[in-house]
């Protein structure tokens, strides 16, 4: 019965009218502070930075008040300039905040040097160029030399030069088999 009396009385009821006003402006107090600090639809449209270099796209993002950060040098793509964006995150045309960071995928200077594998002479034709094929490589001329094996690879060569296994090419360079025609 105490509790009934309590529950309707004056003192009560104010204390409840009293906390919800609070919690109602407490809430809106916090909803007006986020609007104010998140810039609230204030966006700014990520432009499309393909193909610029990166001191170009520096000079375009600080305009914006946008930043930068390179994630990864890819493949290199020949239809690119060297260092210049390949691809970027957020793509263009997202809305974005002001200050966000804009990751860039760059494209390198050039081609990755690739090692000559080992184990690759005496060893057939067939085996070799798909070896050399997915390392990058392009299978250029077809020698055949004096040699007990025929289709068996007796050198490799790019451009003349003899090369070794252990030995740096670009990736895409052209090499040359020097292979046995099986007339000894």
């Amino acid at each position: 019965m105490k509790l009934f009396k309590f529950i309707f009385s004056k003192v009560f009821l104010l204390q409840l009218i009293l906390a919800v006003v609070i919690l109602v402006a407490l809430i809106f107090g916090a909803l007006k502070y986020l609007d104010v600090t998140t810039n609230h639809n204030e966006t700014i449209i990520v432009p499309d930075l393909s193909k610029f270099e990166l001191d170009i796209v520096d000079k375009k993002l600080e305009e914006m008040n946008l930043r930068r950060e390179v994630l990864d040098s890819a493949n290199y793509n020949p239809n690119y300039p060297p260092y210049s964006v390949l691809d970027q995150v957020p793509k263009p045309g997202k809305a974005v905040k002001e200050n966000r960071k804009i990751y860039l995928t760059l494209n390198p200077s050039g081609y990755i040097d690739v090692e000559i594998p080992k184990n690759l002479k005496r060893k057939t034709r067939r085996q070799v160029e798909p070896t050399l094929i997915a390392l990058g490589f392009k299978i250029g001329e077809i020698i055949e030399r004096p040699d007990i094996a025929k289709g068996a690879v007796l050198e490799l060569r790019h451009k003349g030069e003899k090369l070794e296994a252990g030995d740096f090419l670009p990736k895409t360079s052209t090499i040359d088999l020097v292979v046995g025609d099986g007339s000894l």
